[in-house]
């Protein structure tokens, strides 16, 4: 059977698959007006994909009014150059991610760990040069659907942001916590600074919300922020691996 194009999770918010059923996701905030802020955008083949899932909502690129990323790696910038370009709108970053964004390349991985050297030494890991119009700060609102509030949790990247939208009780974790089978820290060979990772999921656990939307993986839409934090207590705590 198909996959859905797009997945309605709260009222003006979708999921839209971008590979499989919901192994990498974007996200449609549509606001009062009509228009949308995606947040991420896939590989650099994923702009087909999202365009579908917008037109599934009954909206087009020229319907995007601003583009969010969670940060600066290729399954989530990949394709924000494609959709800026179509859309016209702008890019907002978290102000430490920028530099990767607009050069089109990953942060590096850990280098304290011996499987972020050898994926450093990788060729490949770029995307096409994203034009930046906006840097993102810690607790910054966004005027988006009511408010969607920035929250920095570096570590995956040194920019790194998951995003809360308090009207609906929608959290989206980006990066920073991954439901493919089953709850996980961001693998370590994926993360700029793994120790940053763990200590920076804590803020996950501390906000107020009902329903989380990950990158990586299907929502949990009813009791989110319960089992995140008996997640975070069970696994976050425990004694980072040398």
């Amino acid at each position: 059977m198909a996959h859905p194009p797009a997945t309605e999770l709260v009222p003006g918010i979708w999921r839209i698959p971008t590979v499989g059923r919901a192994q990498v996701n974007s996200y449609a905030f549509v606001d009062g007006d009509g228009s949308v802020t995606l947040v991420d955008c896939g590989l650099r083949s994923a702009p087909p994909r999202i365009v579908a899932g917008l037109a599934a909502m009954g909206k087009h690129p020229s319907d995007v009014a601003r583009i969010v990323l969670t940060h600066a790696h290729p399954d989530h910038a990949g394709g924000a150059a494609e959709l800026a370009r179509q859309s016209g709108a702008p890019v907002a970053v978290h102000v430490d991610d920028v530099p990767y964004a607009v050069q089109g390349r990953a942060p590096r991985p850990d280098q304290s760990l011996r499987a972020g050297r050898f994926l450093a030494r990788l060729p490949g890991g770029g995307f096409p040069p994203v034009p930046v119009g906006e840097d993102l700060t810690d607790e910054q609102v966004l005027d988006v659907g009511g408010g969607l509030r920035v929250v920095a949790t570096p570590g995956h990247s040194p920019g790194h942001v998951s995003l809360l939208h308090e009207p609906t009780r929608l959290l989206v974790t980006g990066d920073a916590i991954f439901n493919v089978l089953r709850l996980a820290i961001s693998p370590r060979p994926l993360c700029s600074d793994f120790r940053m990772t763990r200590r920076t999921a804590h803020r996950l656990g501390e906000l107020d919300y009902d329903a989380v939307a990950f990158t990586h993986g299907p929502e949990i839409t009813e009791g989110g922020r319960e089992v995140l934090r008996a997640f975070l207590a069970r696994t976050v705590t425990a004694r980072t691996p040398e």
